[in-house]
């Protein structure tokens, strides 16, 4: 792999951090931080500077909370300057590390979230032969399980500049002996760099027929025989077990009738429908009279075969907020949906089960 250098200077400019500053400002705007640190914006981009040139520079203390949904987790809130000198670091690194990641690996990437990945994963069930089988794996505790020496050799092996190493690893600090912190932006790429050797090892190792894909720790193999799923998952186990120290949390080997559950979607060869627990708070949106929130989770449903049922039930439970959706929904809603209507216009899947 070419290593790539003499960057620490490029990132710490005043050019960078300027680029980094409006970043940080439009993922974090309309914060108290980001309006305190924008009042003497002049002043606080060359106090940054000049602490990254000395060499002085330290992250503030995170301000850690808990989030419950989907599950729980510790998130851990950079200081706004801290963010900053993240984005700055980000926008020149992640650009050479895209390069050696596969167009399968899913996730903080641009054009490759969830939609996308639930579109790949639909096109290899296509693939696969229906008494084909998949392998899902999927990563115990991931974040809190990376090994940060481990992760330091795979940064050293792209970046051969010592300084910018060190200022990297300055944002994978964590207080226990393994993990690194969620809520920093350079976790997401410090989660692809962590998993791509895995990925390729999958890809030209094993070389699934059907297809591979990963979406951070949650990943699938296509289009396999029942003792090809057996002999990979014993594989791969060894192969994040000895050289990343992970352990998997669950693996399922499935026919490809069943289809997959991946990327909050139920996915099969020809449909695709949100996962119950996403239809469940959509509903409790609908009658909380939460419109922001029912938009989102329209957008979540806007490739499925659930759409139409979630536009029918805002429809007839809270009318006042179904005709202040965007014009689009309302479109949608008259196409045909492919779906068996119900009594009370309740529509149902070929399963019987609501959709």
């Amino acid at each position: 792999m070419k290593r790539v250098g003499n960057l620490y200077e490029d990132i710490i400019s005043e050019e960078s951090l300027w680029e980094a500053f409006l970043c940080a400002k439009k993922s974090k705007g309309g914060k108290r931080a980001c309006f305190q640190f924008e009042r003497k914006l002049g002043y606080e981009l060359k106090t940054l500077q000049d602490e990254l040139e000395m060499g002085t520079y330290k992250p503030r203390p995170y301000f850690k909370f808990v989030v419950y949904e989907p599950k729980i987790r510790d998130i851990y809130a950079p200081a706004f300057r801290d963010c900053v000198v993240q984005y700055a670091i980000y926008n020149k690194m992640m650009p050479i590390f895209e390069k050696t990641f596969i167009d399968q690996s899913f996730a903080c990437r641009v054009g490759l979230g969830t939609h996308a990945a639930a579109d790949y994963a639909q096109k290899a069930l296509t693939r696969a032969g229906p008494d084909s089988y998949t392998l899902q794996l999927d990563i115990k505790k991931f974040f809190y399980s990376i090994d940060r020496p481990i992760l330091k050799i795979l940064l050293e092996k792209k970046v051969k500049d010592k300084k910018l190493v060190d200022l990297m690893m300055m944002f994978a600090d964590y207080p226990e002996p393994t993990g690194i912190p969620i809520g920093n932006l350079l976790s997401q790429m410090y989660a692809l760099i962590y998993m791509n050797s895995v990925d390729h090892y999958i890809t030209r190792k094993l070389k699934p027929r059907a297809g591979y894909c990963r979406y951070v720790d949650d990943f699938l193999l296509f289009g396999l025989t029942r003792a090809e799923a057996l002999d990979y998952r014993e594989k791969i186990t060894r192969f994040v077990n000895e050289e990343l120290k992970l352990t998997l949390s669950r693996s399922t080997i499935a026919n490809t009738k069943r289809g997959v559950n991946f990327c909050g979607y139920r996915t099969w060869r020809s449909k695709r429908f949100i996962r119950k627990y996403s239809l469940y708070k959509s509903r409790r949106a609908v009658r909380n009279n939460k419109l922001d929130s029912f938009i989102s989770h329209l957008a979540h449903a806007s490739k499925t075969h659930s759409l139409q049922h979630l536009l029918t039930y805002a429809e007839h439970t809270n009318n006042a907020l179904y005709r202040q959706l965007p014009k689009i929904y309302h479109k949608k809603h008259h196409q045909a949906a492919g779906f068996s209507r119900g009594i009370n216009g309740v529509m149902y899947n070929q399963w019987g089960d609501v959709c």
